[in-house]
């Protein structure tokens, strides 16, 4: 198996629990926050995603998808275009808000269609390029990649278990 399959595989997983987390959920069920701190799956969901749009999109050399085909402007969120979620406060998560499932599916999918062009591209050896010289050691492409999936894979859980908090399994 190339790593180009493997990275494939792992970010399709990740594209099928958010189908099925965001599935038949309505606006009012996505923006359900179990607690004041807590956050919901439309902000985990989103968060996510933005995160896999930004981190793929500098690797890869290419705007966002977020800005690129109009995504920010589509959600309106009160935020910045260049906010992935990262470091927003509770308040800031609970005005992640989405009309219905379908937009941010239709975000989502978007982008995992982008990161599987891309990493279907990769061989071994792009997977050792330095993207990212701010830490020690620098991360190269493939611990960037294997960032991104554990983070996905954390918040979707968390989207899951809230999913579960609704009763809607």
């Amino acid at each position: 198996m190339h790593c180009s399959d493997v990275l494939a595989d792992a970010f399709g997983r990740i594209s099928e629990g958010v189908d099925q987390v965001v599935d038949g959920l309505d606006a009012d069920q996505l923006a359900f926050r179990p607690g004041d701190g807590a956050n919901s799956i439309a902000w985990l969901v989103w968060h996510l995603t933005r995160v896999q749009d930004d981190h793929v999109a500098a690797a890869a050399g290419m705007e966002q998808a977020w800005t690129a085909a109009g995504w920010a402007d589509q959600f309106a969120l009160p935020f910045d275009a260049s906010a992935t979620g990262y470091g927003q406060t509770p308040d800031e998560a609970a005005k992640v808000r989405v009309g219905s499932g379908a937009t941010l599916l239709a975000y989502h999918h978007t982008v995992h269609q982008r990161t599987i062009r891309y990493v279907h591209g990769l061989d071994d050896e792009d997977l050792e390029r330095v993207v990212d010289e701010s830490w020690s050691p620098p991360v190269t492409l493939g611990v960037r990649l294997v960032s991104i999936i554990a983070d996905d894979l954390q918040h979707l859980g968390q989207a899951a278990y809230v999913r579960g908090l609704l009763g809607a399994t």
